[in-house]
């Protein structure tokens, strides 16, 4: 497991400096993460480094995970779909089982939920908690990891009634947030540099995923990373990368993604992937176990553009993992992949197969904008988008929200 001191040849010593002076207030504080999967997803990514950190910090930090049942991811799914804008109906009977869930679940945690300093639950599966604990001890963060721009109005008037009277909400990006009566904070998410999926890789480990997939490395290869999800339009990759390979005719695809135990249409959806591709030997459907880290690893770095056509996106991790690894991404436009991909110069923002297809010519015929991108996709997460601002900006949350100075924050 990685320690703090293992991040100081990537970010420097005043920046785990800066991080163990805004624990100091919070040391022995109890601090409580919530969501819905363990493993599958950035969230969980996410909290799988981010709480080992906290607790090196000195914080009491805890991960809970919620149980539900198949009603109960259907549900959720549906809110997924609704707050990123498709007009959904949801029955009666799901809604009531999601409420129902939630209660179940917070007698289960009670005596984790109950006397902790800060709470953060994470996006709408665990919302509802809350309301079962009128006599908690201390401040609930809801953190919202979706792309909620424009949600469907009635799913989120709904959700709405969950979250009101949390003490504060986080969202990756200003254009996501939603009025709520409570201080509202912009947290973008970020990668672990260190991390299997992101760390540098022996190159007999990177090569030999050639072999093992089929890829040929002599032509030039296109990935995309994601769970099989129609907002990823993965069919949409497939359609831009035939429009490519009429000038590029070498050109090879690899769809690499597995599923997440709370989404219960990834099946359907990479059935439809499968029909989509017509048995091209060129792509590769590849469904990888959530452990798959190094093998994500070495498949974006033999990659010589990484794509992630999402139409909508909360962030895209996928697309931070690919520029640390120095990859021009070809992104959506939308959601977090705008905050990362800067058109022109870490990658080009999209939104039609049409279009991808076109900057994949120009990449591919252009090696030295590519490189060039590349580079700068590298150094512009490292400015921006690595665990440690995300770690030093939860701090700073906290240290605020626990302040009898809430308007600012003093460090000795």
């Amino acid at each position: 497991m990685q320690t703090l001191k293992s991040y100081i040849d990537i970010v420097g010593h005043d920046v785990i400096d800066q991080l163990r002076q805004l624990a100091a207030p919070l040391k022995g504080r109890k601090i409580v993460h919530v969501n819905s999967t363990r493993m599958g997803g950035g969230v969980a990514e996410i909290l799988a480094k981010l709480v080992p950190l906290m607790n090196e910090l000195g914080l009491d930090t805890h991960w809970e995970v919620i149980n539900g049942n198949a009603e109960f991811y259907q549900c959720t799914k549906h809110f997924h779909n609704a707050l990123q804008g498709n007009a959904v109906a949801i029955p009666e009977a799901l809604l009531r089982n999601f409420e129902e869930v939630n209660r179940q679940n917070a007698e289960q945690l009670r005596p984790a939920l109950e006397d902790a300093d800060v709470v953060f639950i994470h996006d709408p599966q665990p919302a509802p908690l809350l309301a079962s604990f009128p006599q908690r001890k201390g401040k609930w963060i809801w953190r919202c990891h979706i792309d909620a721009s424009r949600p469907h109005r009635p799913v989120w008037k709904y959700l709405r009634g969950f979250l009101s009277d949390y003490d504060a909400s986080i969202w990756s990006l200003p254009d996501f947030a939603q009025p709520l009566p409570h201080p509202q904070y912009i947290i973008p998410p970020s990668i672990d540099p260190l991390s299997e999926k992101n760390i540098d890789l022996p190159e007999s480990e990177i090569t030999a995923v050639y072999d093992r997939f089929g890829i040929d490395p002599e032509r030039p290869l296109v990935t995309q990373v994601s769970r099989f999800d129609r907002f990823k339009d993965p069919v949409g990759v497939i359609e831009s990368y035939r429009l490519s390979k009429r000038f590029q005719p070498g050109l090879q695809l690899v769809l690499a993604g597995g599923g997440a135990t709370d989404d219960p249409e990834g099946e359907v959806v990479l059935n439809e992937v499968y029909a989509a591709a017509n048995d091209d030997p060129d792509i590769k459907i590849l469904l990888l176990p959530s452990d798959a880290h190094r093998t994500i690893n070495a498949l974006q770095r033999v990659s010589d553009i990484v794509m992630q056509k999402s139409t909508r996106e909360g962030f895209g991790l996928t697309v931070t993992e690919a520029m640390w690894k120095g990859k021009p991404v070809i992104g959506g436009n939308t959601g977090g992949i705008r905050l990362q991909v800067i058109n022109h110069h870490t990658g080009f923002l999209v939104s039609t197969p049409e279009g991808a297809a076109l900057r994949t010519r120009y990449l591919l015929n252009h090696r030295d904008i590519l490189e060039s991108m590349g580079n700068t996709a590298r150094e512009f997460v490292r400015d921006h988008f690595l665990l440690s601002r995300h770690l030093r900006e939860y701090l700073t949350l906290m240290v605020v929200l626990m302040s009898d100075h809430p308007d600012r924050v003093e460090l000795s």
